[in-house]
C-alpha cells in the first residue's frame, strides 16, 4: 500500500494539538481573511510561525488555505500574506483564485501550490492545465464516483487529494453564489451563510431538498490508496477538537483494516446530518443522499463521548524512533548523542563525572533515565552505554542531558533551507476602445429572435450543426463535465462553432485542445487584474467577469484581453450533480419546467444538462435603465434562460432604448457586492 497522508482541519490552537497528537500526517488552516473559513478562529501572524514549527518538529506538514477570490483592493494584503506564509516555512498553499496562483508562483516558486476543490477541476484535461500552471496537487470535487477517480488517478500528471469525511455541499465547490446573491455573504470569499440548509422544497420532495447528508468515505481509504490517491482530507475547520481527533483516528484505523460500525457510530454522534452518505462515490444518487441537522444529531454528542476522544490528545504521540549513545569519564563532562536517520546531535552534562563516594551510578538507572522521552515526539528505541560506568552522576544531570539533546534534535529536524522571496508582478492592461459587443447566451435556439442574430450568440453544445453553421453561433460547453469529458470532446470536435463559452478550467482546457476561441463565463470566477493576466496566459480570448464583481470593482480591473460584465439574466446560484427536483418527480414529469421554493414561497427554476442541474435565481439581473452607469466594457453579457423568443426581443429592445423594467428584477451584486 502507498504511503498516504491523513490531512486534518485546524481552526484553533486547541484543534491543532488535537489533530497532531491524534496522528495526522498533515494539517491545513487559514491565516487572516483570505481563506474559505473566515469565521473559524484561524491563526494570527504571531501564532502561525509557532504552529508551523510545532508541526514540523513532529513530522507533520502544514498546508495554508489561501482559497478565496480576491478583489484588486486586497492584492497588496495578499502579497504580504504570501510572503509571510513562505517565510514561516509552510509546505503548501491551497488556492482557488488564478490571480493568487500567479502571485504565489512569482513571489515564492519553491512552495507547493495545491488547487482547491473550489477550482471545480474534475477532468483529465483540467488537471493537465493545472500542471502547466505550476500546481503539484489538486483537491478533487466531492461529486466524483470511484470509477471517475480511478481514471484520473491513473493518468493525472499531479498528485490527487480527496475529501474523505465531513460536510457535503449541494453545489459543486466554487460554483455556488446562493449565499452571495441572497445575503451578500460569499462562499467564494469564506463567509457562506449556508442558506441551502434551510427548507427549500421540491414538489413531493424531502422538504430540505438542497441539504445533503455528511460525506464519509473512511471505509474506502484502503481502496482509494491502492489506486494512487495520496492525501485524504477531513472537512471541519470550524468543528470541535474531539471531532477532529476522532476523524483522524478513524482514518488511521481504516488504513489498518480496523474501521467498524462502532467507530462510524461515534463519528455520526459527534457530528452528522441524518447520518452519512457515499452516494457520489458509489454512483447512487437520489433522495437517500439528503439529510439535515436534526435534534437527535445535536444531542448525540454526549459529554462521555467527547471525553472519550479528548483523551487522544492529552499526551504527546511518539513519532520518531531514535537511538541514544551515552558515555562518561571521571573528571570530564558526560556526553549523550541522539541519532535519527541522518540527524546526529550531541549534548553534554552541565557537571563533571566524579569518583563515586560509595558506588558508581547503576547502568540500569542511566538507561531508565535516558529512555524517559514521554511528553515528547521521540521514542528511545535503544540506549547504548560506551565504556565502563566507574563514576557518579546525579539523575537530575542525566534528565537535563536528555532534554537538551532532544531539543537539539528537534531543531535539527526543523532545519529548513531559506526561501527566496521575489517581488510581486505588476498586472498588465490594455485600453478599451469603448466599443461594446453584445454577447447572448440561450438555453435553446427556439428562444432566439431574428433581432438577436446580429449579436454573438451561444447555444448549447449538441445543437444541430447546420443551425450553428448557418447563423455563425458559438456553443456553450456544459457547466458540469465530470465523467462526460470524452463525450463533450467528440461533440465539440465535430462542431463547426468557432466560439465557445466556458464555465470552468475543465471546459477551457477542452476548448483549447479542440482549437476553439474561448470566452470565459462569470462562473470561471475571474475577479481581479492578476487573474485576468492568468486568463490570457491560459489562452482565453475574452473574459466575462464574475457575477460577484461590483461596478466599482469592475472599473479597477486591468485587462490584457477584452473583459465583459453581465447586464441581464438569471444568475446561476448552484451547479449540482444531484437534482433536487428528482426528489419528487422524474425527468419525464419535470420536462425542464420545474424548480424549488424557499420557506417564503419564492420560486427558483432548475435546468438540467448532461447529468448536472443549475439552480437559477428567482429573478433576473436588469440594467437597461442604468446603462449609463456601466463602466467601459468590451462585452455586455445577456444570459437568457427561461425567456421565450418574444420576451428576449422585448428585453433587447428595452436595452437598446434604456427602458425601465416591466418585470420583477434584481440589480444582482453590481452595487451591493459581497463581503
Amino acid at each position: 500500500m502507498n504511503k498516504v497522508e491523513i490531512l486534518a482541519p485546524v481552526g484553533s490552537e486547541e484543534t491543532l494539538k488535537a489533530a497532531v497528537l491524534s496522528g495526522a500526517d498533515a494539517v491545513y488552516f487559514g491565516l487572516g481573511n483570505f481563506n474559505a473559513r473566515r469565521n473559524a478562529e484561524n491563526f494570527t501572524d504571531g501564532q502561525i510561525e509557532n504552529a508551523i514549527k510545532y508541526c514540523h518538529s513532529r513530522g507533520v506538514k502544514v498546508h495554508i488555505t489561501l482559497n478565496t477570490l480576491i478583489k484588486d483592493c486586497e492584492l497588496s494584503s495578499v502579497v504580504d500574506t504570501i510572503e509571510k506564509i513562505c517565510t514561516y516555512g509552510a509546505d503548501a498553499v491551497i488556492i482557488q483564485d488564478l490571480g493568487v496562483a500567479r502571485l504565489v508562483r512569482e513571489i515564492c516558486p519553491q512552495i507547493e501550490m495545491h488547487a482547491s476543490t473550489q477550482m471545480s477541476t474534475g477532468t483529465l484535461d483540467g488537471l493537465k492545465m493545472l500542471h502547466e500552471l505550476g500546481f503539484s496537487r489538486a483537491v478533487l470535487p466531492r461529486e466524483l464516483s470511484l470509477d471517475e477517480i480511478k481514471y484520473l488517478a491513473k493518468y493525472s500528471p499531479i498528485d490527487l487529494e480527496v475529501f474523505i469525511h465531513g460536510a457535503l455541499c449541494m453545489c459543486v465547490s466554487g460554483q455556488c453564489l446562493m449565499s452571495a446573491v441572497l445575503g451578500s455573504r460569499s462562499g467564494n470569499r469564506g463567509l457562506c451563510a449556508q442558506p441551502c440548509r434551510l427548507p427549500f422544497k421540491a414538489e413531493n420532495g424531502t422538504g430540505h431538498d438542497l441539504s445533503l447528508k455528511d460525506l464519509s468515505l473512511i471505509e474506502h481509504i484502503p481502496e482509494l490508496s491502492k489506486i494512487g490517491i495520496c492525501s485524504f482530507k477531513i472537512e471541519g475547520r470550524m468543528k470541535r477538537p474531539e471531532y477532529v481527533s476522532a476523524s483522524v483516528k478513524a482514518c488511521k484505523k481504516s488504513l489498518l483494516g480496523e474501521y467498524n460500525f462502532d467507530v462510524q457510530k461515534d463519528l455520526s454522534d459527534l457530528f452528522s446530518r441524518s447520518g452519512f452518505t457515499d452516494g457520489y462515490y458509489q454512483n447512487k444518487l437520489g433522495r437517500n443522499m439528503f439529510g439535515f441537522r436534526e435534534k437527535e444529531n445535536v444531542q448525540s454528542a454526549t459529554k462521555n463521548l467527547l471525553n472519550k476522544y479528548a483523551i487522544n490528545y492529552e499526551k504527546e504521540l511518539p513519532r520518531y524512533d531514535i537511538d541514544l549513545v551515552f558515555s562518561g569519564k571521571i573528571g570530564e563532562k558526560a556526553t549523550l548523542v541522539a541519532k535519527y536517520e541522518n540527524y546526529i546531535v550531541k549534548a553534554e552534562s552541565e557537571m563533571l563525572c566524579e569518583s563515586p563516594i560509595n558506588r558508581p551510578i547503576a547502568k540500569d538507572r542511566v538507561i531508565d533515565s535516558l529512555k524517559k522521552c514521554g511528553g515528547t515526539q521521540f521514542n528511545a528505541q535503544s540506549v547504548e552505554i560506551q565504556g565502563e560506568i566507574d563514576y557518579s552522576l546525579p539523575v537530575s544531570a542525566l534528565n537535563q542531558m536528555r532534554r537538551n539533546v532532544l531539543s537539539k534534535l528537534t531543531l535539527a529536524i526543523l532545519g529548513e533551507s531559506e526561501r527566496t522571496i521575489h517581488s510581486a508582478p505588476i498586472p498588465s492592461s490594455i485600453v478599451s476602445d469603448n466599443e461594446k459587443n453584445i454577447c447572448c447566451r440561450f438555453d435553446n435556439v427556439g428562444q432566439i429572435p431574428e433581432s438577436a442574430k446580429d449579436y454573438i450568440c451561444f447555444v448549447p453544445l449538441g445543437t444541430d450543426d447546420e443551425i450553428i453553421k448557418e447563423n455563425s453561433f458559438g456553443v456553450e460547453l456544459p457547466h458540469g463535465m465530470f465523467g462526460n469529458a470524452e463525450k463533450v470532446e467528440k461533440m465539440l470536435s465535430s462542431s463547426s462553432a468557432y466560439f465557445t463559452l466556458c464555465h470552468t478550467l475543465d471546459a477551457v482546457a477542452l476548448a483549447k485542445k479542440c482549437g476553439k476561441k474561448v470566452i470565459a463565463s462569470p462562473s470561471l470566477n475571474i475577479l481581479n487584474s492578476h487573474s485576468m493576466d492568468m486568463a490570457k496566459n491560459l489562452g482565453i480570448d475574452e473574459v466575462i467577469i464574475s457575477n460577484e464583481c461590483t461596478l466599482d470593482n469592475f472599473k479597477n480591473i486591468s485587462a490584457p484581453i477584452p473583459k465583459g460584465i453581465t447586464v441581464y439574466g438569471r444568475i446561476p446560484l448552484m451547479l449540482t450533480r444531484n437534482c433536487p427536483v428528482k426528489n419528487g418527480k422524474s425527468c419525464a414529469e419535470c420536462k425542464r419546467q420545474s424548480g424549488i421554493t424557499d420557506r417564503m414561497g419564492i420560486f427558483f427554476p432548475v435546468r438540467c444538462n448532461m447529468g448536472f442541474s443549475e439552480i437559477l435565481n428567482s429573478r433576473p439581473v436588469y440594467m437597461a435603465d442604468r446603462m449609463k452607469e456601466i463602466p467601459p466594457a468590451d462585452i455586455l453579457f445577456f444570459n437568457f434562460t427561461t425567456e421565450s423568443a418574444k420576451e428576449v426581443e422585448e428585453i433587447l429592445y428595452a436595452y437598446e432604448n434604456e427602458k425601465k423594467p416591466r418585470i420583477e428584477f434584481t440589480r444582482g451584486l453590481l452595487y451591493r457586492g459581497v463581503e
